[in-house]
């Protein structure tokens, strides 16, 4: 395997896979890629320097500007807090963008499913966060065989009761010998989502790990972004006191000795990554006793929604700060009522989940109308209000640039995204393709 090494040279990619990506050959089945593409490989389409202009729509891009300064806007964050990261791969399932999160100093991958880390161990992860039990028993005696069959494999995965802790025992038995399955205990909070609901049963789960014979205990867990979802005083306290107990588990674990070696003490820190960090930074220890990750997932992409508005990180009140790097384009398909544009990208094409789409500018043309908006998606058309317009202001074939929120309900619309030089040059040019893997 030809593949990269962090600072503590174990391999986290394999170079030769993801590279493998731009052999694979345009056609029909890659979403509004242009009909002249189809029979090239990705890396020659790409040679030929395209235009963004000469692609379909509707259509998502990335900004390779944006992109990049996102990506070094968190690893400077994160070194000058003292923390570790691990991104979230289930944002974009991209091994091109995990690379390039690896590349710049992040400690592993955060996955949520034992499939999604199969596929990223097929990419040659070497150190993968399961951000959730692992209870399913191809999927956790995948885990215990790969990691016997590589022994510089670093997986952990999350349990958050002792019934979890029996189950995955009871499977682990009837699997080959091999090296126990790291595992967190997994702490929630009142109205959370999962997690043991107090302290004392998360002390009860770390027990059971400790006496199972095919696990054990690497740290504490908890994810806080479930708690709230506002920069409100009730949501910061909620998140902060949820913080504050799953700093007090891991100490008085480690004051009990239950940890059988080295700690992760880890947390979310897309929305409310200060507040992780005055939490549990403080815990990282020089030796590697302790090891604080933050597993923020929409940082590289960020948005101009939901993340915009609740992450400390966002530019302009951060400089430099995170950015939107993703877009989408659509074009006007009818304009059935003088203050009304249909477009042709919908609810197949753009999130919605977090906030509908944000209207930014007319491809080429003249600036949008004062308050124009959008108010509602269907499958394939997005409802575009233009207040006071007449007719003529935004003609039929107009494209219009739009502003997405949630990157992760972007992302899972598409398996070939285009990466853009410059959103805002007036012909951007297409510098590489994504592939995802949903």
């Amino acid at each position: 395997m030809h593949g990269r090494h962090d600072r503590r040279d174990a391999v986290i990619i394999d170079d030769d896979a993801v590279d493998g990506l731009a052999d694979r050959v345009l056609g029909p089945q890659d979403k509004s890629v242009p009909p002249a593409a189809w029979g090239q490989r990705v890396r020659e389409y790409v040679g030929t320097a395209p235009e963004l202009r000469q692609w379909q729509t509707p259509l998502l891009t990335l900004d390779r500007g944006r992109l990049d300064a996102n990506l070094a806007v968190m690893a400077e964050w994160t070194a000058v807090a003292g923390v570790a990261l691990a991104p979230h791969g289930k944002t974009t399932m991209a091994p091109q963008l995990w690379r390039e999160q690896l590349m710049a100093g992040s400690w592993a991958i955060t996955l949520a499913t034992g499939w999604q880390a199969q596929l990223a161990r097929a990419f040659g992860v070497g150190r993968i966060m399961l951000a959730n039990t692992l209870v399913d028993p191809v999927g956790l005696s995948w885990a215990a065989a790969e990691s016997a069959r590589d022994p510089e494999f670093g997986f952990y995965c999350w349990a958050d009761s002792v019934a979890t802790v029996a189950a995955m025992t009871a499977i682990l038995r009837t699997a080959p010998p091999g090296p126990p399955v790291r595992v967190l205990v997994e702490l929630g909070g009142p109205h959370g989502r999962t997690g043991a609901r107090t302290r004392a049963e998360a002390h009860a789960v770390a027990s059971a790990i400790r006496a199972s014979e095919r696990l054990t205990l690497a740290g504490v867990a908890g994810y806080e972004g479930a708690l709230a979802h506002d920069r409100g005083p009730a949501g910061l306290a909620a998140v902060r006191d949820y913080l504050t107990e799953l700093a007090t588990l891991h100490t008085e674990l480690l004051a009990a000795g239950t940890y059988s070696g080295p700690a992760i003490v880890t947390a979310g820190g897309s929305a409310y990554p200060e507040l992780v960090v005055d939490a549990l930074a403080g815990l990282a220890t020089a030796d590697g006793a302790t090891t604080v990750v933050l597993r923020s997932g929409a940082y590289l992409i960020h948005d101009d929604g939901f993340y915009a508005s609740i992450s400390p990180l966002t530019a302009p009140a951060v400089t430099p700060g995170l950015r939107a790097a993703m877009h989408g384009w659509a074009r006007v398909v009818s304009r059935p009522e003088p203050e009304l544009a249909l477009l042709d990208g919908g609810k197949r094409d753009f999130p919605f989940d977090e906030g509908l789409p944000v209207p930014q500018r007319v491809v080429g043309g003249e600036p949008l109308p004062p308050g124009t908006t959008v108010t509602a998606l269907n499958d394939q058309h997005t409802f575009l209000r233009l207040p006071g317009a007449s007719a003529t202001d935004l003609p039929v074939g107009s494209v219009v640039r739009l502003g997405l929120s949630h990157p992760c309900t972007a992302f899972d619309k598409w398996r070939l995204i285009p990466l853009i030089d410059d959103a805002d040059a007036e012909r951007p040019r297409v510098r590489e393709l994504i592939r995802t893997f949903f």
